[in-house]
């Protein structure tokens, strides 16, 4: 990995999950990370309650649009990780790959998708431990 590594958030839509985690590793790493998120088969928008669940945290996802995966993100990542997007992710030697498995808040309300959230940002916060290991999370 370079002095920045490139981190890629994949999941089938690129409405919840994959944009949560985005947002709090731009959030809690700042420029210290690249961020990428990315869908299989990405929505039109984010999905409404994960944008509220950010907001409860500070942190506004709403300028964000979901993208289509593509093979040149994946290539240009040092970390990809996905959460069930199963095969859609092509695999490249030396990239380093996690699997986050995680619930889906497409049609869930606030209360169900705050614990996602938290999950993600427990994820996230020990994520940049590793990837910055000389600096701390707030």
């Amino acid at each position: 990995m370079n002095d920045k590594p490139t981190v890629l958030f994949v999941c089938v839509h690129n409405a919840g999950r994959s944009q949560m985690a985005a947002g709090y590793l731009r959030a809690l790493a700042g420029d210290r990370v690249e961020v990428l998120s990315a869908g299989s088969a990405p929505k039109d928008t984010i999905n409404p309650i994960a944008v509220e669940a950010m907001a409860e945290e500070g942190i506004d996802i709403t300028g964000n649009t979901p993208k289509v995966l593509t093979v040149e993100a994946v290539k240009e990542s040092d970390v990809v990780i996905t959460m069930g997007c199963g095969d859609a992710c092509p695999i490249f030697p030396g990239k380093r790959y996690e699997d986050w498995e995680l619930d889906d808040p497409a049609g869930q309300g606030i209360d169900a998708v705050r614990p996602i959230r938290d999950d993600i940002r427990r994820r996230i916060e020990a994520l940049i431990a590793d990837l910055v290991p000389s600096d701390s999370v707030a």
